[in-house]
């Protein structure tokens, strides 16, 4: 399902030399054993950088502030499920069919940010760089992409960002504890909307 335009994979990064590389591979492995040990919270910049052994300043340079350290630890998990609704099995994949896609995507996308909730809560970015992060402008054309198939005379791109914000973290965390009833309301209601629209 597209337009002819390719969807990259969110992130794509230059090559690193090798040092880098393995610089890189030090920090996330630091930043993934604070973040089971300690929860998402103990990630900052001088507590990674003091488990890794190295200066803030190589942290910085690597990753530039805490959102982008956040984001790259979440970027081999987040490239798993872009493969799954880019190119995997149906529901999700292409095999399905728009409207298919469109129910799977909701409950698919709640169950990946569930298994890291915390650091996806704790990676939430600023107001101002919210739809600028790789990973949801993916999310995002792939839904409009999805709607436009499904309804060609509705404003994709705004349907598009309604049903995401339906299924938001901030919005699973904001609906209370315990977290399972938040995220089965919050699947609800991605069908309900669904549902609604396609009437």
């Amino acid at each position: 399902m597209s337009d002819g335009t390719p969807l990259p994979l969110a992130g794509p990064e230059a090559p690193l030399r090798a040092d880098a590389v393995r610089n890189r591979a030090l920090l996330l492995e630091a930043a993934a054993r604070l973040a089971a040990e300690r929860g998402a919270a103990a990630i900052t910049m001088e507590s990674v950088a003091t488990a890794a052994g190295v200066g803030k300043g190589t942290v910085s340079r690597r990753f530039g502030d805490r959102h982008g350290l956040l984001q790259a630890l979440l970027d081999h998990s987040e490239r798993r499920f872009q493969e799954a609704f880019l190119s995997g099995p149906a529901p999700l994949g292409p095999d399905a069919d728009a409207v298919t896609r469109l129910r799977a995507f909701g409950p698919a996308l709640l169950r990946h940010e569930h298994a890291h909730f915390d650091l996806y809560l704790a990676a939430e970015p600023s107001p101002e760089r919210r739809f600028t992060v790789p990973a949801r402008q993916l999310r995002h054309r792939h839904v409009a992409l999805l709607v436009r198939a499904a309804l060609p005379d509705a404003d994709a791109d705004l349907l598009a960002h309604t049903l995401l914000a339906s299924v938001d973290v901030v919005l699973v965390e904001h609906l209370g504890h315990p977290r399972d009833r938040a995220l089965a309301r919050a699947e609800a209601g991605w069908h309900d909307l669904l549902d609604r629209l396609l009437r």
